[in-house]
């Protein structure tokens, strides 16, 4: 290839060596001018060239950035699954139906009388996998809840005080009923 565009543009015919010349010389005028005024030539395409180079890295970035966290998301998804799947209790169809809030939904599970028990004491907790909810250890759900604590059913009352001596002996001759379940 010949040397520079010049050079090409020439070669091709596409410019006349006179022109050529007028342009040359005017740019070396307009270069020599600018030194010797100390004034910086500013090269418009180069600065555009920069400009979007930057844009393009800042964006590189930000799709970087939106991937490494849906990686993330997507470790931490399955780090749950697995100590749901690792831990989770048999639960036999049982015989005691377990109502629980969801958000602003009533749920139900049927587990037996000794899993209530689990669940009444602290000792297990229900964790939502997809559509369906697990009993786990609470130990267990404690690490779930640490990765997302949206996926704890928390069973316990919030807002429950406990009663004074007072209350107590005013409700002490009241018997409640053995099926009574909430």
């Amino acid at each position: 290839m010949a040397g520079s565009l010049q050079d090409q543009l020439l070669n091709a015919g596409l410019i006349k060596k006179d022109k050529a010349k007028e342009i040359s010389k005017a740019k070396r005028k307009e270069a020599r001018v600018a030194r010797n005024s100390g004034i910086e030539i500013i090269n418009e395409t180069k600065e555009a060239a920069k400009l979007a180079a930057k844009q393009k890295a800042e964006r590189d970035r930000e799709l970087n950035a939106n991937r490494n966290e849906v990686a993330n998301r997507k470790a931490i998804n399955a780090q749950i699954k697995q100590l749901i799947e690792n831990h989770r209790q048999p639960r036999d169809r049982g015989d005691v139906a377990f109502n629980f809030t969801d958000g602003s939904k009533i749920k139900k599970i049927y587990i037996n009388a000794k899993q209530q028990n689990q669940l009444s004491n602290g000792m297990l907790s229900i964790v939502k996998q997809a559509d369906q909810y697990e009993l786990i250890p609470s130990p267990i759900a404690n690490k779930i809840a640490q990765r997302d604590a949206s996926r704890i059913i928390d069973c316990r009352e919030k807002d429950a005080t406990p009663m004074t001596a007072e209350e107590e002996e005013w409700y002490k001759d009241f018997e409640i009923p053995d099926d009574l379940m909430w």
